[in-house]
């Protein structure tokens, strides 16, 4: 596409997210910052609203990400998820129509049905403004895996959202399939995985490989996440890998109890918890650890295993989460049942024993990323979804948006 095609096909999209780098928090968010730097190189110019419930602390924008931050009023906790995307809309109503009054916004691009998706379709029912919602996890309907009549509101409203938006973009074949049975109205989805900057994390061909073997694991620290597993997993293996060390990149509120465990298990001497740490800090850490591990119960994808394939790392990852439609056991990573305690340590041993495996199988990570899951990737099938949203005629409604 020639600079003058882009400039006469530009496209405005409204990005309308409670995930986004902040002053306070430059790695929130980042999965959705990095595209829209990549989407200005197809024509597609982007404004952000980044927002948050008034109950949070004040966010102020990141220089490096910049958005405008918004907090609305909102009832704490899951209860108020089903009605927070009605008081975003009221919040948000008279900015977003100024903003289009000065500059038409072509689409809009909501993250996660509730609140953000569930604002945007009123707006676009109230201002005929197409928009699309992508699903970031494994909890597809906001049930947040109980019952009761709360999650049934939730799963209402956002079954409404889906059918209304344009296109609903699945981060992976995993949280399509869940959306498509678990819905009982016809919805346009498609997958588009996360992409990731090949430059930023890079294998570093002249590093020399550390004297003593380390596991990397990089999320947040809640039970879900698995880290649990790897600490049971390195007790285990400290008598066959004396000098195996372990480094635990993140903060959350399972810290205190991961730390518990480490005491109980007598391997202080290996794990290091480093806590949150930046970009760069963290695509050093993957170019520098002998293995990523990350045995995560609950995810729809996982930035962070194509962020350390990306790096010619092997990477440890669970079946039956959306990663595992990316890895071929063996080949270009390792796959291991949830909670699969045996499984995992057969696999750091076979890694962690064999240099030639561990090079053969990062060389095919990173040629997997290369192929299809590169920002650039992931920007030009946004590009697509986002012309042919704004191209389309009407907007889709549900009755509960018309």
């Amino acid at each position: 596409m020639s600079p003058a095609d882009k400039i006469s096909s530009a496209l405005h999209v409204l990005t309308l997210t409670p995930f986004f780098p902040s002053y306070q928090n430059e790695v929130n968010g980042c999965f959705i910052a990095e595209p829209i730097e990549e989407l200005k190189q197809l024509g597609v110019d982007s404004s952000v609203i980044a927002v948050s419930p008034i109950y949070h602390p004040k966010k102020q924008p990141s220089r490096s990400a910049l958005a405008e931050w918004v907090r609305y009023p909102r009832i704490p906790g899951n209860l108020g998820l089903s009605s927070a995307g009605n008081l975003l809309y009221a919040r948000l109503l008279g900015r977003i129509r100024k903003m289009h009054d000065e500059k038409p916004i072509d689409v809009i691009h909501a993250h996660a049905a509730l609140p953000c998706g569930h604002a945007a379709a009123l707006v676009s029912r109230r201002l005929k403004i197409p928009f699309v919602v992508t699903i970031h996890g494994l909890d597809v309907f906001n049930t947040c895996f109980v019952d009761g009549i709360p999650a049934a509101w939730r799963r209402k409203v956002s079954e409404d959202v889906y059918r209304a938006a344009q296109t609903a973009i699945c981060i992976s074949g995993k949280v399509q399939e869940i959306l498509k049975t678990g819905t009982p109205y016809e919805t346009r989805s498609m997958i588009v995985y996360n992409g990731v900057n090949p430059r930023l994390f890079s294998p570093n061909p002249a590093a020399v490989a550390p004297a003593d073997p380390e596991i990397l694991v990089v999320g947040n620290l809640l039970p879900s996440k698995g880290q649990e597993l790897v600490l049971r997993a390195v007790g285990n293996r400290s008598p066959s890998f004396p000098q195996l060390r372990c480094r635990i990149i993140g903060e959350g509120p399972d810290r205190a109890r991961l730390e518990a465990l480490v005491r109980e298990l007598g391997i202080g001497r290996q794990v290091e918890f480093v806590g949150r740490q930046s970009r760069s800090e963290v695509a050093e850490a993957m170019r520098s650890c002998s293995v990523f591990v990350l045995p995560s119960r609950n995810e729809g994808l996982g930035c962070v295993y194509l962020e350390a394939m990306s790096c010619a790392k092997p990477v440890i990852a669970c079946r039956g989460q959306g990663i595992d439609e990316l890895i071929e056991h063996g080949k270009n990573g390792w796959l291991i049942p949830v909670d699969g305690l045996e499984p995992l340590v057969q696999g750091l041993s076979a890694l962690l024993g064999s240099p030639e495996m561990r090079a053969q199988v990062g060389t095919a990570a990173r040629q997997t990323i290369l192929d299809k899951l590169t920002l650039s990737h992931q920007a030009q099938h946004l590009a697509t979804i986002y012309r042919q949203a704004s191209q389309r005629s009407g907007v889709q409604q549900s009755p509960e948006f018309s």
